[in-house]
């Protein structure tokens, strides 16, 4: 295994999940699909491993790679992309149980789906953990705009989970 083959190795095993988790956002926990963008993202990676110039760390580079390939899939599978999953007809028995945390994890990424798809990645890394500097590269915004936007968006996430 050359210098390169292990570099490769060791930026799949450090980021595959938070890609992963990215992509299955996107594509409203079809995994199939995700795992299918994140094969096609760590493609990309690999064909231009050599081509990185360090400008920014490497996550952050992974993660654009990760939204532009995501956003990319999105366009060629739209209709598909937006469906929406929800059981209606499923009763609440115990607002601790297993299943309300299951419905309003279900909600929450109804509404996800709802949002543009820049506000979505910028959610879905929020939600990853990315600090707001990190997102804000990826994105290539400002930090105050992105601080900003976050906010924006828990709001209305915050709104459509209770209101619907």
């Amino acid at each position: 295994m050359n210098k390169t083959d292990q570099e490769f190795e060791q930026l799949y095993h450090a980021n595959y999940d938070q890609v992963m988790r990215l992509c299955l956002g996107y594509v409203s926990g079809d995994e199939d699909m995700a795992k299918d963008l994140v094969q096609e993202v760590f493609v990309k990676v690999w064909n231009s491993l050599s081509e990185f110039r360090n400008d920014s760390h490497v996550s952050t580079w992974i993660y654009r790679i990760a939204v532009n390939t995501c956003l990319m899939g999105l366009r060629k599978k739209k209709p598909y992309a937006l469906k929406m999953e929800m059981e209606s007809d499923t009763t609440i028995e115990d607002e601790g149980s297993a299943e309300h945390k299951e419905m309003q994890f279900k909600e929450m990424y109804r509404c996800i789906n709802t949002l543009s798809a820049t506000n979505k990645a910028i959610i879905l890394m929020e939600l990853e953990g990315l600090a707001q500097k990190e997102i804000a590269a990826v994105m290539g915004m400002n930090h105050t705009a992105i601080r900003t936007r976050i906010h924006r968006i828990k709001t209305q996430l915050s709104k459509c989970v209770h209101h619907g």
